[in-house]
């Protein structure tokens, strides 16, 4: 019998693998039934993607709810308590304007589809609405089994990922984390947890102590990091020197493991769970060791902009779906739930941040010829409220939102919908959020209105009724 030892610590690989022996040896919390026959195992008569121009998908979340009024859908001629502090700004799509403090996002609003549209009644944020097209359930709760599953999932259900890699990656933790709370949206759902994305986990550090909670947000530094690394005696996210002789050393035992015939009583869909774990292309996405000190620095030292490079990385090696969710971690502020201090929370760093990092991403994309097949999507759960309450915040508004679409297959330097005096409801082109689940999947080359089984059986479409947005596809 062989045996794997990942320094110094022996497992024996048999018929009677654990899902902690995985855990030990590769695992992200990824799949929780190593033993189920059908593990990864899409059903025959699932319909298969015809090819669409995204090849991956990266959705930055911008968890909380964004004012979308004081970012990308100004109004102002509105009276003050509506149109807020900020200025709009010329971007490089004549007559469109932005806020001010985005001038490095309005030089590549050329290559974008901005859709200030975005509509649905799910007062929560929970991504469930936006990463599936569903609304219906109760808010606040937790992530259900009986939830449906998100787009990650459904890539992973047709295997759209190579063998040995991902269907889908969620950054830098799971949304939640921060408050001990998992939000629905990025799981298998009803699928089964074998389509769960394969979550990083962070420990972040702070820049300094806020001077009041959840309203004077800090920035996070770190990295995501696959927790198998993670739980490596000795190995942190600042000893990025060691990671890769702990990657030769498990590539090693791997091969000997392989070599032996150990992995022979495996099924193919277990085979195929155990390289999928242990794969040292899904490991070396995270190792940004591997790139250079200035590109470090255009995408940010913090927690954000060390997930969106990994989102790249991971591009690079064939996952097609990559979610990363700035976090809330509830001490060091609220990311976008900006019930008070929401131009002052907005100017001092959630805008800067997204000025940052969301062009260092679209460059560095175009820059290695992968903007045209990936799909970078910037949005939130929700909009905030029109009026400006009196703690200088903004409050839950499901009713209207945007989100912002470059490269993978959109239209470029295009407005889709547009929106009444204060911002407040659609006026023309409205999009519910079932309609840009089924764009997005358009895009992937996957049918909008293919079916699913649910835990009974019945035949449940992927983005509940959504019909894709044709006018903002290229």
């Amino acid at each position: 019998m062989a045996v794997i030892r990942v320094l110094g610590h022996k497992t024996r690989m048999c018929d009677g693998l654990t899902r902690r022996d995985l855990m030990q040896v590769g695992a992200l919390s990824l799949f929780s039934g190593m033993g189920l026959p059908r593990l990864l195992q899409a059903r025959d008569t699932a319909a298969l993607p015809t090819g669409g121009p995204a090849k991956s998908v990266i959705l930055f979340n911008l968890l909380g709810g964004p004012s979308h009024q004081d970012m990308f859908d100004l109004k102002p001629q509105a009276p003050r308590e509506i149109r807020g502090e900020f200025d709009p700004i010329a971007t490089s799509v004549p007559g469109l304007d932005i806020c001010e403090h985005l001038p490095d996002v309005a030089k590549w609003m050329h290559r974008s589809t901005l859709i200030r549209t975005i509509t649905h009644s799910y007062n929560s944020h929970d991504p469930l609405a936006i990463m599936t097209g569903f609304t219906g359930g109760n808010p606040q709760l937790q992530a259900q089994p009986t939830d449906p599953p998100d787009i990650g999932a459904i890539c992973s259900y047709l295997g759209l990922a190579p063998p040995d890699r991902p269907a889908s990656v969620c950054m830098p933790c799971y949304p939640g984390s921060g408050e001990s709370y998992r939000r629905g949206g990025p799981y298998g759902g009803f699928l089964g947890r074998q389509h769960d994305p394969l979550f990083s986990v962070c420990d972040p550090t702070f820049e300094r102590e806020p001077k009041t909670k959840y309203y004077d947000p800090v920035m996070p530094l770190g990295e995501p990091v696959m927790r198998a690394l993670d739980a490596v005696p000795q190995m942190s996210v600042h000893r990025l020197d060691r990671r890769r002789s702990v990657l030769e050393q498990l590539d090693r035992q791997f091969e000997d493991a392989h070599r032996s015939g150990s992995l022979d009583s495996l099924d193919r869909f277990q085979q195929r769970a155990f390289s999928l774990l242990t794969s040292s292309r899904t490991r070396e996405a995270f190792d940004l060791s591997l790139e250079s000190d200035a590109t470090r620095d255009r995408y940010g030292r913090n927690l954000f902009g060390a997930s969106l490079l990994v989102s790249r990385r991971l591009v690079e090696s064939g996952v097609p779906f990559i979610s990363v969710h700035q976090e809330i971690f509830r001490h060091y502020g609220h990311a976008y739930d900006m019930h008070q201090n929401n131009f002052g929370m907005l100017k001092d760093m959630n805008l800067p941040l997204l000025n940052e990092v969301f062009p260092a991403l679209i460059q560095d994309l175009e820059d290695r010829g992968l903007l045209e097949t990936t799909l970078v999507i910037v949005m939130g759960e929700m909009g905030r409220s029109p009026k400006v309450n009196s703690r200088a915040g903004r409050d839950h508004w499901p009713q209207c939102g945007f989100s912002l679409m470059t490269g993978g297959g959109v239209k470029a330097g295009h407005v889709h919908g547009t929106t009444d005096k204060q911002a407040a409801y659609p006026e023309q082109d409205p999009v519910p959020v079932a309609d840009f689940v089924a764009t997005v999947y358009r895009l992937l080359g996957i049918d909008p209105h293919m079916t699913v089984p649910d835990r009974l059986g019945r035949p449940v479409p992927i983005a509940h009724g959504g019909d894709p947005v044709l006018d903002v596809i290229a």
